[in-house]
């Protein structure tokens, strides 16, 4: 409800911008030169079967390759799942990485490993890579930094010891949570309800311990109250300006609606923006579930989507980044399903700079680890960053003062970033 909000009082602008400039501790590390200037991140919930989609081996002994045949793409040298045709148009403008691999295969803990670059910590909650991109990138004032589409992530997608002002706009069924109004309530009236709290002398001394809370929220807010004076992000929404065939091209589905959605958000402004879809955790009938449910929206869509950025000219700026939070057992289980399994996994990138028609990396023949290249959650989360423009080396403050370096552990992956 609007008015359980506790809408801020004055100038909490200003405070957001200096808490801002607070947090950062100076480094001796250059500034990296990436150019991208918005992240698309499609999550696949569940852990997608990576092995039966970007690294097949179909030389396998029976009980590791599946069903499912590599096919040429329009990318030299890079045979992806005949299961995705479209995908395979595209990636001559994708790069795919093969050997990316962790140790956590649990839903949760990889969730926030691979949103946030870091390892969980019992001790300190770290921020995703949107967060981070809405502490760091400039964005327009009218519209969120950091737009995320009903999918918390187990916590991945929050902002951590930034504080919750750098935490996503949700976004449900196309309308922003917390940025839209009530139906009974106008803006003038809201406004009314601002300059009436902005009287109030809110005297909270007695809660110094949690002060830096209660700031966090007021930003939030604030930042909520301007995107609602403001027609840019809910334009953004209105997917009645596209024309039907761009529509179709997506799909009428939600994932297909969502990364339209998406594609206008950044050229409106937007830095990150998540997407993606659930079931992907196919412990049973893995390739039934693949052929027939899973593979075939994200085929679609996520082709779509990089063709689209490409022929408005936003690919060179905007990184499409598909991911899961591990890849899933080469040996084929009793349930036609692959289990867990976090020491081999792919992922893709597009746009953002990234060296299209690129595989980096290989795992051995049976698909159980890397081979060449073997790279981390930690490189991965770096070289986006990098290719935003932010060193990795970039050291910023928690609310308590204590300075963090963005990632504890790895680097950017220098052959990507040209």
């Amino acid at each position: 409800m609007l008015g359980g909000l506790g809408l801020p009082y004055s100038d909490i602008l200003r405070l957001r911008a200096s808490a801002a400039d607070g947090d950062e501790v100076a480094t001796t590390a250059t500034t990296t030169t990436g150019t991208a200037q918005n992240v698309i991140m499609v999550w696949l919930s569940g852990g997608p079967s990576t092995i039966d989609m970007w690294d097949l081996k179909p030389d396998a002994p029976d009980g590791i390759k599946g069903p499912f045949q590599p096919i040429d793409s329009s990318a030299d040298g890079i045979r992806i799942s005949d299961k995705l045709p479209q995908m395979a148009e595209v990636m001559d403008r994708s790069t795919v990485i093969r050997s990316l691999a962790h140790s956590i295969p649990a839903h949760g803990p990889g969730t926030v490993y691979m949103n946030t670059g870091n390892k969980p910590s019992p001790a300190l909650q770290y921020p995703s890579l949107g967060a981070l991109s809405s502490r760091l990138l400039p964005a327009p004032a009218a519209v969120p930094p950091y737009v995320n589409f009903s999918n918390d992530r187990n916590g991945g997608a929050n902002a951590g010891y930034l504080g919750p002002a750098f935490n996503p706009f949700q976004v449900q069924n196309g309308n922003v949570r917390g940025v839209t109004l009530p139906e009974d309530v106008t803006l003038d009236e809201l406004n009314d309800r601002v300059r009436l709290l902005e009287t109030f002398d809110y005297r909270l001394s007695v809660l110094d311990e949690v002060a830096d809370v209660v700031a966090g929220i007021d930003q939030f807010q604030q930042k909520a109250l301007d995107i609602l004076r403001s027609n840019k992000t809910r334009n953004a929404f209105n997917l009645d300006e596209e024309s039907p065939e761009t529509r179709q091209r997506y799909g009428n589905d939600g994932l297909g609606q969502s990364a339209l959605a998406a594609r206008r958000l950044v050229e409106a402004g937007v830095r990150f923006v998540t997407l993606g879809t659930g079931g992907w955790d196919t412990h049973g009938n893995n390739f039934n579930s693949l052929q027939n449910r899973l593979l075939p929206p994200i085929d679609r869509s996520v082709s779509a989507l990089i063709s689209d950025l490409d022929d408005r000219g936003l690919l060179d700026s905007t990184i499409v980044y598909v991911a899961g939070e591990f890849g899933r057992t080469p040996r084929i289980n009793g349930n036609s399903g692959r289990d867990h399994w976090a020491r081999s996994m792919s992922v893709v990138l597009a746009g953002g700079g990234f060296p299209g028609g690129t595989a980096y990396g290989t795992t051995n023949a049976e698909g159980m680890e890397p081979d060449e290249n073997p790279c981390s959650p930690e490189d991965v989360s770096a070289t986006i960053l990098a290719a935003l423009g932010v060193d990795s080396t970039r050291t910023l403050q928690t609310r308590t003062g204590r300075p963090m370096q963005l990632f504890r552990e790895g680097t950017a992956i220098d052959a990507l970033l040209g």
